[in-house]
């Protein structure tokens, strides 16, 4: 099996990789294993199958794991979910501040279109003025009586300790306690990623993983627009990752790796030969280098079944289907890339 993806298409000039001697990160000396150079061929294979869907091209990469295996894209904005989230959640609707942050919350609490879609075609236009909490629950237990899954498989969303029986009727009451408190203000009022983040943290339910992903997307609206350099959370499968990337050492130094990581992301491209593809010119961010060390946790369990990681899982377990629904990337205004990327995109999609 070939570790490292092989590109059909736009090869870049072929020489031996130097290895990565030992890193300095956070007063620590960690030394690189196998699996960090595969966490950048991994990124390029990836983002190569981004830009041949959404080109229709036919795949420019030849590899038995990517090919048979479900992983998220190199930037988590370009995800199904997230790109939802962003074109028809966050933009979707009024920007005023309290129906944006109301919004981005209960779509983020379930994180599946097809809740928001039903909820939507149900009751009509969501808006926090007009929301009411006992319609949305009797149209969510109607759902669930009919055995209708309503929250997405692709992380576990803990229920907050609300008093009722069900999960999605404790989400809908911490909304609306959330909502009465006066969230939206207070977020637009931080003065800091890390302050916004900790506000979010106070609520029941909201751990750390769970609270930095609302952050993220709150971050991709109107309403926040903190630079995401400026703050990360290594989630479980980040934490992962970044062990086998390098080793026990690294235990309790996972956010300075991930700032490392990302800081220095040209150099390796550049020491591995390889040729990535941005989005638009935007380099990847913390949170995309975050998720790229939980993506390679799990293709290591396949590549590199002898590099150990934290959880011990040793297999992966979602195949890949295709979805049959148009990929129409859409990315926040203020990121300014809509010209540059749709340039990217034509270019891309010409060369053979």
């Amino acid at each position: 099996m070939s570790i490292a993806p092989v590109l059909r298409t736009r090869p870049t000039e072929s020489r031996a990789a130097q290895p990565l001697p030992a890193v300095t990160i956070a007063g620590r000396r960690l030394q690189p294993t196998v699996v960090f150079d595969t966490y950048w061929h991994f990124a390029v294979a990836r983002q190569r199958l981004y830009f041949d869907r959404i080109t229709g091209r036919s795949t420019s990469v030849d590899d038995d794991i990517l090919s048979r295996h479900r992983f998220t894209n190199c930037y988590r904005a370009t995800d199904r979910v997230s790109q939802f989230g962003i074109r028809s959640v966050a933009y979707g609707g009024p920007q005023e501040p309290q129906d944006v942050v109301f919004r981005t919350l209960l779509f983020k609490f379930f994180n599946k279109i097809e809740t928001w879609e039903l909820l939507e075609s149900t009751i009509g236009p969501i808006s926090w003025r007009t929301w009411r909490e006992d319609v949305a629950r009797a149209v969510l237990d109607a759902a669930f009586k009919a055995g209708r899954r309503l929250y997405s498989a692709a992380y576990v969303i803990p229920p907050p300790p609300m008093g009722a029986v069900r999960k999605h009727a404790n989400h809908l009451q911490l909304l609306s306690y959330m909502m009465n408190e006066g969230l939206p203000n207070k977020l637009t009022d931080a003065a800091s990623m890390r302050q916004a983040y900790e506000m979010l943290l106070h609520y029941p339910g909201i751990g750390r993983f769970i609270g930095y992903q609302l952050l993220i997307d709150l971050n991709y609206s109107s309403v926040l627009n903190f630079n995401e350099g400026e703050y990360i959370v290594a989630g479980p499968g980040a934490r992962d990752g970044i062990r086998k990337c390098f080793g026990p050492a690294s235990h309790g130094i996972e956010e300075q790796v991930i700032e490392w990581v990302t800081e220095t992301q040209q150099l390796h491209f550049n020491r591995l030969g390889l040729d990535f593809e941005t989005l638009g010119g935007r380099p990847l961010q913390l949170i995309d280098c975050q998720n790229l060390f939980c993506e390679v946790d799990k293709y290591a369990r396949v590549a590199h079944p002898e590099v150990t990681g934290l959880s011990g899982r040793q297999r992966i377990k979602q195949n890949y289907r295709q979805d049959p629904r148009a990929l129409t990337p859409w990315f926040p205004p203020k990121w300014g890339i809509e010209k540059s990327f749709a340039q990217q995109v034509s270019r891309y999609s010409k060369e053979s």
